[in-house]
């Protein structure tokens, strides 16, 4: 496979808990994170998490590619000594 065909996974992790909001009315809410990194998004809704979770793969891409551009336009060093 091609590297810019091959595929990244992503490791995330889902916290999810009830909340009293009132009148004996309770609420899930949630938290996801991406284990790699420090984006943390929460959630009220069920139909917030997908949604949520294909902006942090966005976000995750964009600043691979950004890593990447930064690496190719620096000039090779090395340490001294190596």
């Amino acid at each position: 496979m091609e590297p810019s065909q091959q595929f990244r996974s992503h490791l995330f992790t889902l916290r999810v808990w009830q909340e009293e909001v009132g009148g004996g009315q309770v609420e899930w809410r949630g938290k996801v994170q991406l284990v790699t990194g420090n984006d943390v998004r929460y959630f009220r809704q069920w139909q917030a998490l997908a949604p949520l979770l294909q902006s942090m793969l966005q976000d995750a891409a964009a600043l691979s590619n950004l890593e990447k551009l930064v690496e190719a336009e620096l000039p090779d060093r090395q340490e001294p000594g190596l």
